[in-house]
């Protein structure tokens, strides 16, 4: 079917919408960080700003792009002054409750509402964002989890984390909570997240477009310069989830989402939170064999650690038997690995004393 926007003419699928019809030929539209792993939310937000008019022999009228299907002969248009204002009052109506801590906040400079102020004009003389203050309502800033703090008066209450929590995850631990005098994105029943069925996934803190949740051991690096992204595969089971290690002076410090792996983005808490141990004073780095003498384990090589099993491996079978010995497979070797590693023990030792480290 045909579709005009902007005076030019676009061939779009049968049950497109008009987002993704500009979308695939890069139509810049305005949205909330509307990245990859969002598409996968159902959209039942509370903010859209990706409005089009819809122009016709009779009537024109503003839609929403996200929600609007194409439709053969449709004649859209994404700039018109009253599209621009529409645009400009939900943005408005955002900035009613945030704060204006921009310098400190470490999505300073890759924040989409900080970038739409500036597109819209949302900005005074000197360069600061135009908002009105909601009363003189303290929102206090939530620290009682292990992992990360929740700073409720950034909160645009564009329900993206509500969406992930329920949809994707399906704890549905976050909600809109209404107060005495505003309403907030909070923990359900407005209870600790302990108290929930949080199981700290942290797909809030990776949907979230203007950083209200802020992992703990993040917050000395907030404002560092050189914060680098490093692309890598969990080390934990098998699922091989890609993510992005964030890392400042040479430490990982935190975990960006990747939409690129077959996780689209998502993480469980191990995946998330459970990277500490790269900097361990107690991780194994290299094979330990225990001395006889000393009865202490010291470092070596690969190859003499596989020279000593062998040596000593079919001894202690001769001696005690085959279910003497057993085997701990490891979820960060692939599957055929893995399956050669059970057929060892089981046809070569004849002993079906084989484990793996992901069912621990």
């Amino acid at each position: 079917m045909n579709v005009t926007i902007d005076g030019q003419s676009y061939q779009a699928k049968k049950g497109q919408t008009v987002f993704e019809l500009c979308r695939e030929h890069h139509i810049p539209l305005p949205v909330f960080d509307k990245q990859l792993l969002c598409n996968f939310i159902p959209s039942d937000v509370t903010y859209d700003i990706s409005f089009v008019e819809i122009i016709d022999s009779y009537h024109s009228a503003i839609k929403i792009a996200d929600q609007l299907k194409c439709e053969n002969g449709m004649v859209l248009v994404t700039n018109t002054e009253s599209v621009i204002e529409k645009r400009r009052g939900i943005i408005q109506e955002i900035l009613q409750n945030h704060p204006l801590d921009c310098i400190s906040c470490k999505r300073a400079g890759k924040c989409s509402l900080q970038d739409l102020c500036y597109i819209y004009g949302l900005i005074d003389s000197n360069g600061r964002r135009q908002l009105n203050k909601f009363g003189n309502v303290q929102i206090p800033i939530d620290s009682s989890n292990s992992f990360f703090i929740r700073d409720f008066s950034k909160c645009i209450m564009c329900g993206k984390c509500v969406s992930v929590c329920k949809d994707i995850n399906g704890a549905h631990a976050i909600d809109f909570v209404s107060k005495e005098d505003y309403r907030i994105v909070t923990s359900v029943g407005d209870d600790n997240l302990e108290n929930t069925n949080c199981n700290f996934c942290g797909m809030c803190i990776q949907v979230c477009p203007v950083n209200v949740f802020i992992p703990k051991t993040e917050i000395p690096y907030i404002n560092h310069k050189d914060m680098e992204l490093v692309k890598t595969t969990c080390g934990y089971c098998g699922v091989g989830c890609q993510m992005q290690l964030k890392v400042a002076e040479n430490r990982v410090v935190g975990i960006a989402k990747d939409v690129t792996g077959s996780n689209k983005g998502h993480l469980c808490v191990k995946g998330q939170f459970g990277w500490q141990y790269i900097h361990s004073q107690e991780r194994l780095t290299h094979p330990l064999i225990k001395n006889p003498n000393t009865g202490q384990f010291q470092a070596a090589t690969w190859e003499e650690a596989i020279d000593y099993i062998y040596d000593n491996i079919q001894p202690i079978i001769d001696e005690y038997g085959n279910n003497s010995i057993g085997g701990l497979c490891s979820a960060k070797c692939t599957n055929e690995e893995n399956y050669l590693f059970q057929k060892l023990f089981r046809t070569v030792f004849h002993t079906n004393n084989v484990d793996h480290c992901a069912r621990l």
